[in-house]
């Protein structure tokens, strides 16, 4: 069997160039293989600062809305505390005042009662019975 010059060029080409190709695909598999871990890299550096920012933002927005919100219970008491003695001196006011028209209306009321008993006695004594000491006319 005799293979030509030209056969045995083309199939030492092919087989060059598979080999080139291969090794081409193998470098560049490597070289993404190597740049995905040197991102991993990256990323686990930046994933860590971001944390610690993120860390640092929520200690301060912590430390922030406690400062508020102890502010605005201190303003809270405050509020409440003048409410209540403004409350109170009302209602001690309010009693003083219901007190006195009770007083007044007491004494109106027993005044009243007395003029009704003397009326009483007034009509009684004009519808009772005849006085004996005085002579009919009849």
């Amino acid at each position: 069997m005799f293979v030509s010059a030209e056969i045995i060029t083309i199939v030492i080409s092919a087989v060059g160039l598979l080999l080139a190709l291969g090794g081409t695909m193998f470098a560049g598999f490597a070289w993404c293989i190597r740049r995905s871990d040197s991102l991993r890299t990256d990323l686990v550096g930046v994933e860590t600062s971001l944390g610690t920012r993120i860390d640092g933002v929520e200690q301060r927005l912590t430390a922030r809305i406690n400062g508020v919100e102890e502010k605005l219970t201190a303003r809270i008491d405050g509020v409440e505390g003048k409410l209540t003695a403004r409350i109170d001196g009302v209602e001690q006011r309010l009693t003083a005042r219901i007190d006195g028209v009770e007083k007044k209306l007491t004494a109106r009321i027993d005044g009243v009662a007395a003029d009704v008993t003397e009326l009483k006695v007034a009509v009684a004594r004009l519808e009772g019975p005849q006085r004996h000491l005085i002579v009919a006319a009849r």
